[in-house]
């Protein structure tokens, strides 16, 4: 029989899940709301219930051999242990893979959802055929995993790759890091809000202008139609990713940097400032060397990521 890995991407706000083959096919996929608690136990039992209902609708098309979860939080990989999960507090300090594998009778890999992601683009998406790549997700916040010689960049504590918290704004907004001017703060959906906001009494012909509640959506189209405002905006999102960016070309020499999530929809708006950034502040050669590509595998990236880690661990 075929083996295939049951994928899982616990967010703070969906629980989804899939049954992958070793080839990246999704041969069958489920979603359920995460649930709101202070209850480990509560989130545990949708984890398991989900699992349990995947493995019964794809019993007669192969072997589940493994539990591959990506979670939004700090991790040890090694021990499986979910160390710090800013969107599912309740579930800091657990021990997620040796929980779940004991009710569902399978080992149990564990991984961040950033570095998931990084490892599904390398594998069959935007970074296939790199060696070297830095993923780069904005989304609500900013997320990035790197990939070294095909091996994830974990650091010590299990906290490298967290590319939202490079400081570009050293007197700039604070962070819920506790820091000041991450990137996060500058480049993300929820930023492009803020600084629409800030910056729109200068611009009072702006359609924005209109929105009561303003959103990454509306700022978008705004933009898509020339709209100054909207152009500021992503001009600035792009200088401060650009700014970033550099430091990581200049400190790890990449092949490749893919951009995903919600907000790099606004490619065509921002990227041209990115790459000026680059070009002025990284090193010439492996400035024109690394590629800026799109992410291709949108929210799939981490469960299949994640699920390559499990066939590459266990198979």
């Amino acid at each position: 029989m075929n083996r295939t890995v049951l994928a899982a991407d616990l967010g703070g706000t969906n629980l989804r899940m899939a049954v992958i083959g070793e080839d990246g096919k999704i041969l069958y996929r489920q979603k359920h709301e995460t649930p709101k608690t202070e209850k480990t136990d509560e989130i545990i039992n949708a984890f398991t219930e989900l699992s349990q209902q995947c493995i019964s609708a794809v019993k007669n098309n192969g072997e589940i051999v493994a539990i591959a979860a990506a979670v939004p939080a700090t991790i040890n990989a090694e021990d499986g242990i979910i160390s710090k999960a800013p969107n599912i507090p309740a579930l800091d300090g657990f021990r997620f893979s040796a929980a779940v594998s004991s009710e569902l009778n399978l080992p149990v890999i564990l991984e961040n959802d950033a570095n998931s992601a990084a490892v599904g683009e390398q594998w069959l998406g935007a970074a296939k055929g790199f060696k070297n790549s830095i993923c780069v997700t904005l989304g609500t916040g900013v997320g990035g995993g790197i990939i070294i010689f095909d091996r994830i960049l974990r650091g010590i504590d299990g906290t490298a790759g967290e590319i939202g918290h490079i400081c570009v704004e050293p007197l700039g907004a604070p962070c819920g890091c506790g820091s000041r001017g991450c990137l996060e703060q500058y480049s993300s959906a929820t930023a492009m809000v803020r600084l629409a906001r800030e910056l729109e009494n200068q611009y009072p012909k702006s359609i924005l202008q209109n929105k009561t509640r303003c959103t990454a959506l509306d700022i978008f189209e705004a933009g898509k139609i020339g709209d100054d405002l909207a152009l500021e905006v992503f001009r600035q999102m792009g200088f401060y990713l650009g700014v970033a960016l550099a430091g990581l070309v200049n400190v790890l020499n990449p092949e490749v940097i893919v951009i995903g999530g919600g907000a790099a929809a606004g490619w065509e708006l921002f990227i041209a400032h990115v790459q000026e950034q680059i070009r002025k502040r990284a090193f010439h050669e492996p400035a024109e060397r690394v590629k800026l590509v799109r992410a291709e595998l949108d929210d799939d990236a981490g469960i299949l990521g994640v699920a390559h880690l499990a066939f590459e661990k266990l198979i």
